[in-house]
């Protein structure tokens, strides 16, 4: 992994730039005309640095890109107001600020139902809309897909049942549906795309895992280009022009200020963000010069700078303004800019970051509090918030002008939530006052060595080291025991090892201990449900709010565990209506019809589960147990070696295949199975299959 390219993007940025002609120009010679008579594609690249392309000087070639913003306006001081995806984005396309729109983290938060967002507007103006996401923070439970007559979030959700990756699908695969819509509409169109690709791991496919072997992150980001070429070019088969703006959700540390990805701090590497702004007309005539713009630009600026290209009336719900006018002359006014990092204070106690930019100047409020000149010191290197109490006040007071309330818990806005886990006993006594005060001891730049450690878990149990992976996670507990995030993590290894009550033991421990986030709860209930206790999950899930398809699907499991079917039935639909496109709740659906008997709806819905999404493993093995039940046994076996094969721990399918074959005379390919199995199933769920596998092993009979 890159610790540090401080010098390497510098000297890039030169060669980059005389290597491919490229021109600084900065007059004004673009102009994008106010017309509704257009298309608009707005496209996000996750976890892209300002840095990273190549007509901002990164080493990665990124000619799609760089032709684009040699033909529109670059902007060089751009920035996003969040430094995770969700909250990120929330403001790009509602043109508000996070305390306004109110999503703060990942985690945990939905878009008000109602909101305006661009696609609610344009659908508004008769735009045809259609939205192409790449990773999970865009499901539509999150609630972004507000507006789009066509929201394709078809993402893998077997990757949900980990705690360290978030499910994804590649580039190439959502520029694919993206051009299919486009190229079917005739009236004017808002597309709306998101790539995930840059984000860690860095994988980039061949062959710029090894053009990039030194860099996978420059990797990334060149694979990235070369998948959004085929969706520029389409644009210039269009019969109207498209107005297209391209930027990122936040950048990514690369171990700039000890911060190994992003989330925690909001330093440039992670707030800047490139931004470029072109029209695309049929054919590709008449394009313009590009101009470079050194203006700073926010991402609440993007809303209202595509409603003023289609010649809309400004909208007062926005809080950022239009950039038509800034490109027409090649400058403007600097507008202050708020942003924050709120992941750390919600999912680790620290304290909460926010901060404002003034043009080149920065502050960032903490308990040590920080200020930058960025003209002078773009990397941020020297503080001065001390050097000068004056100007650092002056910023304070501008940062004040915006809502610098730390947000409270999602789902806990009164103390309902706590009075509940009381009278279930999780929790004792008063509960402990919100903090008013954080001192230095809870401070990001004082706990980044806490994120260096959950990273080094995290990899741990991607190494299969479970129990060095358990005993890293109890490190950061015992340094920190306000770390809800470690205790998820702890909770997951351990259920993953078999140690079921070892897990629950764990979350139960950080509901004692106050830390009583909606995560740490909804994840308590699975696993009591999944243990055999779903009579006391049933009561922690049932007081959680109802419209988020996690909760419903876990609480739908516990329902059906205690022989509530009608209950479960109700509450798995109920998820449906919240994410028409969760193959999870469609498994479940059919889960709940093959206990029931009824073999052609449980069929039909763990196919529908599969259309969705085809790596589900649990789907795979349940459509085994009824193709078996219908007497066919070849498209059973088939359907349980797909299982095993996308999840080596899928047990169920493991078990199956075993005793199947062994029951049809293939005794070899039967012992093949029945040997994974007994090496690796979980001893605590799975004690009297794996004896009975070793009997059959051994040859003996039942």
């Amino acid at each position: 992994m890159i610790r540090s390219r401080a010098g390497l993007w510098t000297v890039v940025a030169l060669v980059g730039a005389l290597a491919a002609g490229w021109w600084v120009w900065r007059g004004p010679a673009l102009h994008i005309a106010r017309t509704p008579d257009r298309n608009v594609l707005v496209i996000s690249i996750d976890t892209l640095r300002a840095d990273a392309l190549g007509s901002y000087g990164g080493r990665a070639a990124t000619p799609a890109l760089d032709a684009l913003a040699a033909s529109g306006a670059r902007f060089t001081f751009a920035h996003a107001h969040a430094v995770v995806t969700l909250p990120s984005h929330a403001s790009l396309l509602t043109g508000t600020y996070p305390y306004e729109h109110g999503i703060r983290d990942n985690n945990g938060y939905r878009l008000r139902p109602g909101e305006a967002t661009l696609a609610t507007r344009l659908k508004a103006m008769g735009f045809a809309t259609g939205a192409f996401v790449g990773a999970f923070p865009f499901d539509q439970r999150f609630g972004l897909n507000q507006g789009f007559d066509v929201y394709d979030d078809r993402i893998p959700e077997a990757g949900l049942t980990s705690n360290f990756s978030l499910p994804e699908r590649r580039a190439d695969e959502v520029v694919t549906a993206a051009r299919t819509w486009i190229a079917d509409q005739s009236a004017p169109w808002f597309g709306f795309v998101h790539v995930f690709d840059p984000h860690a791991p860095y994988r980039p496919p061949a062959p710029f895992d090894t053009q990039y072997s030194t860099d996978a992150y420059a990797g990334e980001v060149a694979w990235t280009d070369a998948a959004l070429a085929p969706l520029l070019d389409l644009l210039r088969t269009q019969t109207r022009p498209t107005l297209v703006i391209v930027t990122s959700d936040h950048g990514e540390s690369l171990g700039e200020h000890g911060e190994l990805t992003h989330g925690i701090f909001a330093y440039e590497a992670t707030l800047r963000v490139p931004l470029i702004i072109a029209e695309v007309t049929p054919g590709g005539a008449g394009a313009s010069r590009g101009v470079v713009i050194d203006t700073p630009a926010r991402h609440v600026d993007v809303v209202p700078t595509v409603l003023d290209a289609l010649g809309a009336p400004v909208d007062t719900g926005v809080s950022g303004a239009s950039l038509i006018d800034v490109i027409a002359e090649g400058r403007g006014d600097a507008r202050p800019s708020y942003f924050e990092a709120m992941t750390p204070f919600l999912s680790r106690g620290w304290a909460p970051l926010r901060g404002v930019l003034v043009d080149r100047d920065k502050y960032i409020d903490l308990p040590i509090a920080e200020r930058y000149a960025l003209r002078d010191d773009p990397r941020e290197q020297q503080n001065l918030a001390a050097a000068d109490p004056t100007a650092t006040q002056l910023l304070l007071n501008t940062l004040r002008t915006f809502n610098v309330a730390p947000p409270g818990q999602p789902g806990e806005e009164s103390g309902a939530v706590l009075e509940r886990l009381r009278a279930l006993g999780y929790v004792g006594g008063s509960p402990a006052p919100r903090r008013e005060q954080y001192t230095e001891a809870d401070d990001p730049k004082r706990l980044i060595d806490l994120d260096r450690m959950l990273h080094t878990a995290g990899e741990l149990y991607a190494l299969g080291r479970r129990n060095e992976a358990i005993d890293a996670f109890r490190a950061v507990i015992a340094r920190r025991p306000d770390t809800a995030e470690a205790y998820r993590h702890l909770a997951f290894v351990l259920w993953q090892s078999g140690r079921a009550g070892d897990a629950i033991a764990t979350l139960e421990t950080a509901l004692a201990r106050g830390l009583t986030q909606r995560d740490i709860r909804v994840k308590l209930g699975i696993y009591l449900a999944e243990a055999g206790a779903a009579a006391r999950a049933i009561p922690l899930l049932e007081a959680m709010p109802d419209d988020d398809s996690d909760v419903l699907n876990a609480l739908g499991i516990a329902y059906g565990q205690e022989g509530r079917m009608a209950d479960a039935m109700r509450t798995f639909e109920r998820a449906l209506r919240l994410d028409a496109t969760s193959g999870l709740s469609h498994q479940n659906i059919a889960t709940l019809h093959l206990r029931g008997g009824n073999l052609a709806a449980a069929e039909a819905a763990f196919t529908r589960a599969l259309g969705i999404d085809p790596t589900l493993t649990g789907a795979y093995t349940g459509l085994g147990v009824v193709l078996a039940q219908t007497n066919r046994l070849p498209d059973a076996l088939n359907a349980w070696r797909t299982a095993v094969s996308l999840n080596p721990s899928e047990f169920n399918a493991l078990f199956n295949l075993t005793m199947e074959l062994f029951a049809a005379g293939r005794t070899d390919e039967a012992r093949q199975y029945g040997e994974r199995f007994v090496a690796t199933a979980p001893p605590q769920l799975f004690g009297p299959d794996i004896e009975q596998v070793r009997r059959r092993l051994a040859g003996g009979r039942f």
